[in-house]
């Protein structure tokens, strides 16, 4: 039960979409997906031109659904990246309601649509997750074949952030859950960790956790001066540019 409260603090969805991709004049598709257990999730597929164009699978943060992420998207898609981005469970126009192991679910469900139904080599699809969904993105890699990952401001577990945020509440009570500092150790393809080093949500000294029970290859980036929400406008165009090299 206890997971359950902390999962509900953890997840902070909302159903509007404000933007979708036309608003930045970007041609997309609306992709719908169906997951292991059933669950139909709701995402915006984003093709670059060329057919051998590197594929992005974006794990967006905690909060909010993948219209506020569209910026992001733009950004990527102008830098040659094709891109498919999805909400979670319970978010946007996704059915359900946001669990741990239904995430994982969710991140399943985009991988195969992207690999099976769409046809796209796993050797083009990298993996991009931001905050909480750096988890997310390091359970998937633990599980397909992918080309990179890419996490971004993450956590070494909740835990480890409960310790932070909330250092009064005992440690044994809190559900390790998102336990990224223990499934990143079985990752098996090249990492590359950015984070901002004014983070003033994640703590700097967590990505580079993160970064430091990776396998080699890994790149760690610290972005001078960016805190939790601002990595994209601090980093500007040596951030973007960093991603597109690493996942070419």
């Amino acid at each position: 039960m206890f997971t359950g409260l902390v999962e509900g603090l953890v997840f902070q969805p909302t159903r509007r979409l404000d933007w979708t991709p036309a608003d930045a004049a970007l041609a997309y598709e609306d992709v719908w997906l169906t997951t292991s257990d059933r669950v139909r999730i709701h995402g915006w597929w984003v093709p670059a031109a060329g057919a051998d164009a590197p594929v992005l699978l974006f794990c967006h943060g905690n909060a909010g659904n993948i219209g506020d992420r569209v910026h992001n998207v733009k950004l990527l898609h102008d830098a040659g990246i094709a891109v498919l981005i999805f909400d979670y469970r319970g978010y946007g126009r996704s059915e359900g309601k946001p669990t741990e192991p239904g995430a994982y679910r969710d991140a399943r469900a985009a991988w195969d649509w992207l690999v099976r139904e769409r046809g796209v080599p796993a050797k083009r699809v990298s993996l991009f997750g931001r905050s909480l969904g750096g988890a997310v993105a390091i359970e998937l890699a633990t599980q397909v074949e992918a080309h990179r990952l890419v996490v971004e401001s993450s956590f070494t577990s909740i835990a480890d952030m409960a310790a932070v945020a909330m250092p009064v509440v005992p440690r044994a009570v809190v559900p390790r859950i998102f336990d990224s500092i223990t499934r990143i150790g079985r990752v098996t393809c090249p990492v590359l960790v950015l984070h901002g080093t004014e983070d003033e949500l994640v703590p700097f000294a967590m990505g580079r956790k993160l970064f430091d029970a990776c396998h080699a290859p890994k790149r760690f980036v610290p972005i001078e001066g960016a805190g939790h929400n601002d990595t994209v406008d601090v980093g500007g165009r040596p951030y973007v540019e960093c991603i597109r090299s690493f996942v070419c």
